[in-house]
């Protein structure tokens, strides 16, 4: 049995790394993926394009909007004359947002009443526009409290002295700086992972069945066990290759600090991909072209992904979508590469995550398995 397996396993490397584009498809893709989500997917908003309208043009309403330009979050891309401008800028897409300081600003600050300045938001992309919204807050609050407490101090400076002031601490744990980086790329792993060995395993097997040498092979000497081995520890061994390189190039390239287990990242990333061949063994039994192949697992991918919490956290979903997650073999991996880099935990934590791996790996297995048995039948 072992020579026989020993044999396939040959074969299918050498079917795989014969073609120039398979090994294209094996190597650049995860890189560009990783360079990707590593620079280009934040959470932060940089260099927002806006537009201000100053219509009381006093020495308050300059400050104010002089805060926006200097935070690093806004750039001002025009400064508006007519209200009408606003519009037509936010439409063509110019600017993302624009804020309008309404006439008589200066005097209501000045009264300590409260002095409204209206913020016109691109709501296209509403993730940007809420974001944007928390730094328009945070910056506008900062001027009223620091225009309050100057003049506190220019009419009353003994009171100022013994004003009480709540000072926020931050102390975020495990990312210090916030950095989306270290969010992403361990993220990556279990994405990247996900779709490369669920389609490379599908579609070699269903590629046997389409070109006419599946009946070759099954009326030769190996059994289906054998055959089922030769097709998935060939893409297992190239998944687990790919998430040593994705970690070299989180830790090197990224300096995204790995603080865990190996030996608890390296057993859930062999239970998870079990699952993931148990999906591809199952879109195996459905699928007998490579088109239908890759619609079936696009149909999975995608729904995999989103409900995972790679981007989206669960917690905001629907209750029904929360529910679905714990079918996700990914939303479990996902907390053990995170965990495993940025916080280091234990079994105590990571645990319960490996046992709703290895639940899934045994189940979609057993099924698909099954499927595939009577598929040869």
């Amino acid at each position: 049995m072992l020579n026989r397996l020993r044999q396939m396993l040959i074969k299918e490397f050498l079917q795989l790394f014969r073609d120039p584009r398979a090994r294209f498809g094996l190597i650049v893709p995860t890189i560009v993926q990783v360079l990707i989500y590593g620079y280009a997917a934040t959470f932060e908003l940089h260099h927002v394009r806006m537009a201000v309208l100053d219509l009381d043009h006093s020495y308050e309403s300059r400050d104010l909007l002089s805060r926006f330009e200097s935070n690093g979050h806004f750039e001002l891309a025009e400064t508006l004359t007519d209200r009408h401008q606003i519009a037509d800028r936010i439409d063509r897409g110019e600017v993302t947002l624009a804020i309008q300081v309404l006439p008589g600003f200066a005097e209501l600050v000045r009264k300590g009443q409260t002095a409204p300045v209206q913020v016109i938001l691109d709501g296209t992309n509403s993730n940007t526009a809420l974001i944007a919204l928390g730094y328009i807050n945070e910056i506008a609050n900062a001027f009223a409290r620091d225009y309050a407490q100057a003049n506190l101090l220019r009419t009353a400076p003994s009171i100022a002295v013994h004003m009480p002031e709540v000072q926020l601490a931050r102390r975020p744990w495990y990312n210090p700086n916030l950095e989306s980086q270290w969010f992403f790329v361990p993220g990556t792993i279990g994405s990247i992972l996900l779709t490369s060995c669920l389609t490379l395993a599908a579609f070699a097997i269903v590629r046997e069945r389409e070109i006419g040498t599946l009946e070759q092979v099954m009326v030769s000497p190996i059994s289906r066990l054998e055959f089922i081995l030769g097709k998935t520890i060939p893409f297992f061994l190239i998944a687990v290759t790919q998430m040593v390189g994705i970690m070299l190039i989180g830790r090197l390239w990224f300096q995204v600090p790995f603080l865990g287990s190996y030996l608890m990242l390296g057993l859930g990333t062999a239970v998870f991909l079990l699952s993931v061949l148990g999906v591809s063994l199952f879109i195996s039994t459905i699928s007998y072209t490579q088109q239908q192949a890759m619609i079936a697992a696009f149909f999975f991918i995608m729904p995999a992904i989103t409900l995972s919490g790679f981007s989206f956290p669960i917690s905001s979903m629907p209750r029904v979508m929360q529910w679905m997650t714990y079918l996700d073999p990914l939303r479990y991996y996902l907390v053990i590469i995170r965990d495993s880099f940025l916080k280091g935990d234990g079994w105590n934590v990571l645990g319960p995550q490996m046992l709703g791996l290895v639940v899934i790996a045994l189940a979609l297995l057993a099924i698909s398995v099954q499927r595939f048995h009577k598929s040869l039948d």
